[in-house]
């Protein structure tokens, strides 16, 4: 089955639920993705300029959802073609369901504020699946 890569904005309890060994959300979860409202690759502009539109909406989230000067949090997964759904009422260019938990195992990548109260996507940290530690502590940090 094809995959669609997806941006998910984190709390902390999201990410201490995935150390944990938890999946992520209750269906429908709100993420973020590359859709038709947003653009179609080889017509507007290509597939890397739109996913990189659906990772800053999720930044763009990611704030809402901090609290005080806490870091944002996205992560990046990509998830079965199937479970990922365009709602109709399309608020957000970029706002996808997913029907499904999300699988720990299907995140490959975080992106943290470098600092704490950070607003821009251009200091985003970029951190591997496997460093998931690092971005606690980092988090723990503040």
């Amino acid at each position: 089955m094809a995959l669609t890569r997806v941006y998910l904005p984190l709390t902390a309890a999201d990410l201490e639920a995935l150390a944990d060994g938890r999946d992520l959300g209750t269906p429908p979860v709100p993420a973020h993705g590359v859709t038709p409202a947003l653009g179609t690759p080889g017509l507007v502009t290509d597939e890397e300029e739109l996913e990189h539109l659906a990772w800053e909406a999720a930044a763009d989230e990611a704030d809402a959802l901090r609290d005080g000067d806490e870091r944002r949090v996205v992560a990046s997964a990509d998830l079965d073609a199937g479970v990922v759904s365009v709602p109709a009422d399309g608020d957000v260019p970029s706002r996808v369901e997913l029907l499904a938990v999300v699988p720990r195992s299907r995140i490959v990548s975080f992106h943290v504020d470098e600092s704490a109260g950070d607003t821009g996507t251009a200091d985003l940290l970029w951190f591997d699946v496997t460093e998931l530690g690092d971005v606690l502590d980092l988090l723990a940090r503040d």
